[in-house]
């Protein structure tokens, strides 16, 4: 299935798949990213023996028994593994060697460039790997072991973020919509809309006391077992990693998921910051273009009775007030820069601690009026909206619509997603199985209007003319955007399977094939890896542009006249080298952020090395083909905008069939 964003028009599915079904039997594939995650070991440079881990461990660890703890209304989790154990050993991102960058770098190029425009990019990129590009990379290392604490790309990464000056709205702010509640009134609004809140505290307070469950990457059996867990939480911090890795399981970074809950991206002039306040218990609401703030915790941090969130709830959804004048959510999606400058003003005027309500909050819930029909109405609502009803700063926003269509809204900052779709996983497992409110629960007879503040604005002329201003580039923005979408039934994951093929390998060399016969051109490919693997890991790409789907393209663009066996092998190559690619990327062996740490390097002391100068480089970093796969049975859509004005945002999921 591929998700509603800005999409190749034609896909060429049919031709792909009608032509494989006829393929003679292949030979053995190995899938997965096994070998790639076994050299995690050699890469962490250091030899932790069994002997070691085991010496750590508490001789009654092993042999006691253990009482297994109840689940409670309060935590959705109650790991005897804390959430954040393994992150002390987890091994740090590599930096790649420079030849092996360059060598990765030219073979993206190969695809890209004529005969002659790929001689003068090799040359100068030789010249980079023997003179600038070595003593940059030198430097770049020495401040990696200078700062053993983070990976050489987290703190560059964050600046690109929060350095630019674009709107974050389409430029950076995705969505995950959830899959709809089959069960009779579950998707009533209100109902919904409890139960996500309590559902998302329990996740939050699970985290905050560290009982969630460690992110774990399991290659077997052992690493999930309850014997692990009972011998894993004994083991040092220090060595944690190593324990895991010997059960075969390989945990993953958390770091991120501590600006999940209670977080927002300021802006500022120059640079945003994000701000934490892990100490607030209350929520944000925003309907109608109005402002609401409610605790969810009482005085002693335990949740609140789900009756009494519902009846918080249903005051704010029988508010008829008419909507604001000047609605605040505007500001959000402005230029940086000029939102910085409004907000100082809004602080100016008196709106200071209403603001830090709305920064504090645990998230934005979204409750709108507009229903989302079909899968491109539901793409805009939830990527865009119509501004009013939206805080887009906030970490992440939850937005339900009429009709109790529910997704998830978050800004990039300050992560990569991994947090945020544990979140949506969890939360929706949470409330698929023990929902709070059922559809005949009536809200708690109390007083809601005692317990929910409505938050009230000063706005001076300066201000109301820059919100109208800020809605008139929110409506210029989005107004070009295009949608189309596709679901493809006929085949599925089980099937490619069969064929011994690599499931996301086809998509993109169908994304290669759809674009080719669109412009007879390749173009600037991304596609989206996590590097969670490694401490403050956030992700590199996956280079799908390559003289293999190339040639594949060329190939099926004669597919009357061709051998179904040289066709096979031409997808077989593909599903090769695109399955290296992955491996290589996933163990932060990509070329894409590590010229990008030298560049920045280059920038920084005014040099202008001539590779990043040279309009290939400039070509192939202007990505026209943005794409992600997201496989989750609790997505139905997910999406982003395209990130230059001519490209393509391809979200994609790719079900069993």
């Amino acid at each position: 299935m591929i998700y509603p964003c800005a999409v190749v028009r034609e896909v060429t599915f049919d031709l792909l798949f009608s032509n494989m079904a006829a393929l003679q039997k292949i030979p053995a594939f190995q899938p997965g990213l096994i070998p790639a995650y076994r050299r995690l070991y050699g890469l962490t440079g250091r030899k932790i023996r069994k002997e070691q881990i085991l010496a750590a461990v508490p001789a009654t660890s092993v042999q006691g028994r253990f009482k297994s703890s109840s689940r409670s209304r309060e935590y959705l989790q109650e790991s005897i593994v804390p959430s954040y154990h393994f992150q002390p050993s987890m091994p740090r991102l590599p930096v790649p060697k420079l030849s092996d960058t360059c060598g990765r770098y030219l073979a993206s190029q190969n695809p890209m460039l004529d005969s002659q425009q790929y001689t003068e990019t090799e040359r100068i990129t030789k010249e980079f790997e023997a003179k600038e590009g070595a003593e940059l990379h030198k430097e770049l290392v020495a401040m990696n072991d200078q700062n053993k604490h983070t990976s050489y790309i987290s703190g560059p990464w964050f600046d690109m973020y929060l350095q630019s000056r674009l709107s974050v709205v389409l430029n950076f702010n995705p969505f995950m919509s959830f899959v709809d509640d089959p069960r009779a009134g579950y998707t009533d609004q209100l109902v919904r809309a409890t139960n996500f809140v309590v559902s998302s505290a329990r996740f939050m307070k699970s985290l905050r006391a560290e009982l969630l469950k460690p992110e774990i990457f399991h290659l077997g059996e052992r690493s999930k077992s309850k014997w692990f867990e009972k011998i894993i939480r004994y083991v040092p911090s220090s060595l944690s990693w190593y324990g895991a890795y010997m059960a075969n399981g390989y945990p993953l970074d958390m770091s991120q998921y501590k600006n999940l809950f209670n977080s927002t991206r300021i802006p500022r002039t120059g640079r945003d910051e994000i701000v934490v306040d892990d100490m607030a218990n209350h929520l944000l609401v925003v309907r109608n273009g109005h402002m609401y703030v409610f605790d969810v915790m009482d005085a002693d941090g335990n949740i609140k009775p789900a009756a009494e969130l519902h009846a918080y709830l249903s005051h704010i959804l029988s508010d008829n007030s008419p909507p604001p004048s000047h609605p605040l959510g505007y500001l959000t999606a402005e230029n940086r820069d000029t939102w910085a400058g409004l907000r100082q003003k809004l602080e100016d005027c008196g709106n200071g601690e209403a603001l830090k309500a709305v920064d504090s909050a645990m998230f934005c819930l979204c409750l709108d009026d507009s229903t989302a029909e079909d899968p491109d109405s539901l793409t805009r609502l939830m990527l865009h909206g119509d501004g009013a009803n939206r805080w887009f700063d906030k970490s992440f926003s939850l937005i339900i619509d009429k009709n109790g269509k529910a997704a998830v809204n978050f800004e990039h900052a300050w992560g990569d997603g991994v947090a945020v779709l544990r979140y949506f996983n969890e939360v929706f497992d949470d409330m698929s199985i023990s929902p709070n409110i059922t559809p005949s629960c009536k809200p708690a007879d109390i007083n809601a209007s005692e317990h929910v503040r409505k938050l009230e604005f000063k706005l001076d002329g300066a201000l109301q003319e820059g919100i109208q201003t800020a809605k008139e580039n929110f409506f210029a923005l989005v107004k070009p955007l295009d949608l189309a979408s596709l679901q493809y039934s006929k085949y599925g994951k089980n099937d490619l399977k069969k064929f011994k093929i690599s499931p996301d390998s086809l998509m993109q060399l169908a994304i290669q094939m759809g674009y080719h016969r669109l412009t007879g051109k390749t173009a600037g490919t991304y596609e989206s890896c996590s590097t969670a693997a490694f401490k403050h890991g956030r992700t590199e790409t996956v280079r799908s542009c390559t003289a293999e789907t190339r040639q594949c393209s060329l190939a099926f663009d004669k597919v009357g006249s061709a051998n179904a066996s040289d066709l096979r092998q031409l997808i077989q190559a593909c599903s090769d080298k695109h399955n290296s690619l992955t491996k290589n990327a996933a163990m932060g062996q990509g070329w894409d952020r590590h010229l990008f740490a030298l560049r920045l390097l280059a920038e920084k002391s005014g040099a202008s090395p001539a590779i990043f100068r040279d309009p290939a480089y400039a070509t192939i970093n202007h990505i026209i083909l943005s794409t992600s796969t997201l496989s989750s049975h609790a997505v139905q859509l997910g999406g982003f905008a395209p990130v230059v004005p001519n490209g393509f945002g391809i979200g994609y999921g790719i079900r069993d069939r």
